[in-house]
């Protein structure tokens, strides 16, 4: 088994080498030697029918893999029922777009814990993926897998534990594991392989090894402030003392021949940035 490596949209890169269509995005990749993509969706679904098809077929015919972001503005934990109901057909919005494209995993942000605490956030957010979840099985759409993501500021739901436990509401769930946004979230709290091999084993304990070693997961080093958490993302080449770093959580995937995807995340850079993961994963991988 090996894991998997790709951008989240388009780094600066693709349009600088002369690209300009989504279908040109295999041909871009190729030449970094990366496999998957995750297309964006975080302002809305906004790509028709026919153009996920399109886009689709070119990853296809070029062996690829594709992932989608589900938009920014669902909240599962929302306190108003009909911002919850919005979130469902959101969420249902972006498994159809995922279904034409051929993606089998959507990216779901979990949600706020603003007015409430955090356990009553958790019990709605839990609720919500349950309903979407059937939701998705009545359109058809089960074999489309929810991944929801851990989050990077503070008063929002999605510490490692709270996604484990949403995960848990249905078998199908794959978290994805924002390695960046928990170590915003904790103020730097990744520093050492012991934090990631802990972290790891809290999947595997909470959702059992089958789904742990298949992890949906984002990567980038992201500022940070001492209150509230995430700021912003940064670049690999940023040297502003802000991580986390990717090296010893690669050791530890090759090691225990896992087979996450992982989508990098920085600012602008993705591509280059997630090719220097995967081959520092290639390196150490015997």
């Amino acid at each position: 088994m090996s894991a998997t490596f790709g951008p989240a949209g388009s780094a600066e890169s693709f349009k600088a080498m002369g690209y300009k269509k989504s279908t040109q995005l295999p041909e871009y990749l190729k030449k970094f030697g990366l496999t998957h993509f995750e297309y964006q969706c975080g302002q809305g679904v906004r790509v028709s029918e026919d153009s996920a098809r399109e886009i689709g077929e070119a990853f296809k015919n070029a062996g690829m893999t594709l992932s989608l972001h589900a938009p920014y503005f669902i909240s599962l934990s929302g306190t108003e029922e009909e911002k919850r109901l919005n979130s469902i057909n959101y969420i249902l919005a972006s498994a159809k777009a995922a279904k034409a494209m051929g993606a089998k995993r959507i990216v779901i942000h979990s949600g706020s814990c603003a007015k409430i605490s955090r356990e009553e956030a958790l019990e709605l957010a839990k609720d919500t993926m349950k309903r979407a979840r059937q939701a998705l099985i009545s359109e058809g759409l089960e074999d489309i897998i929810c991944c929801p993501e851990t989050m990077g500021k503070v008063n929002q739901l999605g510490t490692l534990e709270e996604v484990i436990e949403i995960c848990k509401v249905d078998d199908s769930f794959i978290p994805t594991v924002d390695f960046g946004h928990l170590n915003a979230r904790t103020f730097g709290g990744i520093k050492t392989k012991q934090d990631y091999a802990e972290m790891l084993d809290k999947l595997e304990n909470g959702l059992g090894i089958d789904r742990a070693k298949i992890f949906h997961s984002h990567f980038s080093k992201i500022m940070y402030t001492e209150k509230g958490g995430e700021k912003m993302h940064l670049t690999f080449g940023d040297n502003q003392g802000f991580g986390p770093d990717y090296e010893p959580l690669m050791e530890l995937i090759a090691e225990r021949d896992w087979s996450p995807t992982f989508i990098c995340e920085s600012a602008g850079t993705q591509t280059e940035d997630a090719k220097e993961m995967m081959d520092y994963y290639n390196s150490v991988k015997k």
